[in-house]
């Protein structure tokens, strides 16, 4: 091994220094409960009301009391669905959701399935994007939310969120959008784009892990999950991690800040890696949309191959990729995501995700590029469904 190269961002990163210098007080100094009364409750208190307005700023909301602070992307996922299901029932039992959502969102639409809410899975095309006519086409007077990604975090593809935004508000349905891998490397504004809920993660933004937060729109009716002292407005009860949420803003700020130069540097970054790789090896494809991508998105697949031992293969080069999301990564199935697009379980087993970070540099990529095509050529020669016209 000669160096190291992480390109595993989808699946974890690092915390940015300026975090942890943010978070270190509130283990040592201001470790008041936000709910006491005294001074360090109300040190503690101040913090986590300014840590809401950070929220805020990042994704274009109006009001900072519209951000609840959860433990992740999951669980806001599902205060958002099973949420707006049980509050709502009354009114409809049909949820509307797609082909390429996160687990967190399938699964939990799965559970609500089997508690008699009608699901109703849109497709997408090859490329990863909603079809917006069958998402209309599947509305009906039962209908009351729309589940749908900001960005796949797997394929990279942006979805059209303004249109489909625009299409639940003219039909008075909420629009629930899991925003995990977009937010804070693309702009955000649920204002504009007619978002009910948006779900965030701080550790996808250079943040701790164990904290995100849910956007609940001023208005929309949800039922909370998780009931005791009746913090973050009754909607996720129980003291606040604090340290964590602190943390989670001051990423949010940086990426604010950060976002359009990064995102440019880090296009770039992608960009030669996805050229080099398609021009450098015979039968590699890319996945998801060309262009209309997350800036540091590049998965790729191979023929003939299987993306485990290309994962096991880089890393003993010192590259850290992975074969999709990290929450699918216990089955030996291929990913529901790529199957959506289309292909099939061979192509969907041949995939590796590129997932470029802060720390990545130009010669990162040109390493990756030297020692890809060694890697593929040596699996392909081991493989018995490598064409021989291939290994001459």
């Amino acid at each position: 091994m000669t160096r190291k190269v992480y390109m595993d961002h989808t699946a974890s990163r690092p915390i940015d220094p300026e975090v942890f210098e943010a978070i270190t007080p509130y283990f040592k100094e201001i470790y008041g409960n936000p709910s006491s009364l005294h001074s360090f409750g109300l040190d503690a208190k101040k913090a986590l009301e300014e840590s809401r307005i950070k929220v805020t700023r990042l994704i274009g909301a109006e009001k900072p009391e519209e951000i609840r602070f959860t433990s992740g992307g999951t669980e806001s996922n599902n205060l958002a669905i099973k949420g707006v299901a049980y509050r709502n029932k009354k009114r409809g039992n049909h949820i509307i959701t797609t082909t390429i959502e996160h687990m967190s969102v399938m699964n939990t639409c799965k559970y609500l399935a089997r508690q008699g809410f009608e699901i109703t899975y849109v497709p997408v095309n090859n490329q990863g994007v909603v079809d917006i006519e069958k998402l209309e086409n599947e509305i009906n007077e039962k209908t009351i939310l729309i589940s749908v990604t900001y960005a796949s975090g797997e394929i990279g593809t942006i979805e059209p969120i303004r249109e489909i935004g625009k299409l639940a508000s003219d039909n008075e349905i909420y629009l629930h959008v899991d925003a995990v891998a977009a937010a804070g490397k693309i702009p955000i504004n649920v204002e504009d784009e007619h978002i009910n809920l948006l779900s965030i993660s701080s550790n996808d933004m250079y943040g701790p892990k164990g904290v995100g937060a849910l956007y609940v729109k001023k208005g929309t009716k949800i039922h909370p999950f998780i009931h005791g002292g009746g913090q973050e407005k009754g909607l996720r009860s129980g003291t606040e991690n604090l340290p964590g949420i602190v943390g989670m803003a001051k990423a949010a700020e940086i990426a604010e800040g950060e976002m359009e130069a990064e995102s440019k540097r880090l296009r770039l970054l992608r960009d030669k890696l996805i050229k080099g790789v398609l021009g450098s090896i015979e039968r590699s494809y890319l996945n998801g949309h060309p262009t209309e991508r997350l800036p540091n998105n590049a998965g790729l697949r191979f023929s003939y191959i299987e993306g485990e031992s290309l994962i096991l293969s880089l890393d003993m080069f010192g590259i850290q990729v992975s074969s999709g999301s990290a929450c699918t990564t216990k089955t030996l199935e291929p990913s529901h995501v790529l199957l959506a697009i289309g292909l099939a379980h061979e192509e969907a087993h041949g995939s590796l995700l590129f997932t470029l970070g802060k720390q990545n540099q130009e010669e990162d990529v040109d390493y990756v590029l030297e020692v890809l095509p060694g890697v593929v050529k040596k699996l392909r020669a081991m493989s018995p469904l490598t064409p021989k016209e291939m290994m001459k």
